[in-house]
């Protein structure tokens, strides 16, 4: 189901067991959904499975590591009949000060672009308060967002955090350069493998 608009929302609603995750169309556009994924919140994070909603009965894509437990595993994008569609992963050296991920497409069209943390400042102020020990356990005050841009500096895909009460992003691809289920994919782990 691909999206009508280059632009699309990511939201999370943690529950006590499970964090789930709908990826819809702006409400300007009509809000429909396209993928809903869940994962039970003490699992390990290499595979999450998007589906067509929340019966979980026909599956969109899925992301999943090649590697378990290293911290900067490749990640696979899957369509729903298990064809590699995309990869993303996290630049670990380079994201000591500053978050950087890398991603791309595969096929005739194959993409890459490398994103970071829209604000160096409050990268540092994040990374800060995790080591606080009486802040560390409290939520992240700040609004960080994720700028990626392809080797020629065209915007690809800019994930923007909104203030609410649960974590919600607006996910734009300009240009359309990049598969909507690997940007999906990318908005969503931009949530949970970075325990924001």
């Amino acid at each position: 189901m691909q999206p009508q608009t280059p632009v699309f929302e990511v939201s999370q609603r943690v529950t006590l067991m499970v964090n789930r995750y709908e990826v819809r169309e702006p409400a300007d556009a009509g809000g429909r959904l396209l993928a809903f994924a869940q994962q039970k919140r003490l699992a390990f994070k290499e595979e999450v499975t998007f589906y067509a909603d929340d019966s979980r009965s026909v599956p969109v894509f899925s992301f999943k590591a090649r590697q378990r437990l290293d911290l900067g595993a490749t990640y696979d994008v899957r369509d729903a009949q298990g064809q590699p569609i995309g990869w993303f992963r996290k630049d670990f050296g380079r994201s000591l000060l500053r978050s950087t991920w890398h991603l791309g497409t595969v096929g005739d069209r194959g993409v890459e672009a490398t994103g970071t943390e829209r604000n160096a400042v409050i990268a540092v102020l994040r990374r800060v308060w995790d080591f606080v020990p009486f802040l560390g356990d409290l939520p992240v005050p700040f609004l960080f967002h994720f700028d990626f841009a392809d080797a020629a500096g065209r915007p690809v895909l800019t994930s923007t955090r909104k203030r609410s009460l649960r974590d919600r992003y607006v996910v734009t691809l300009p240009d359309g350069l990049l598969d909507w289920r690997v940007g999906a994919a990318m908005a969503v782990a931009l949530d949970a493998l970075q325990g924001r």
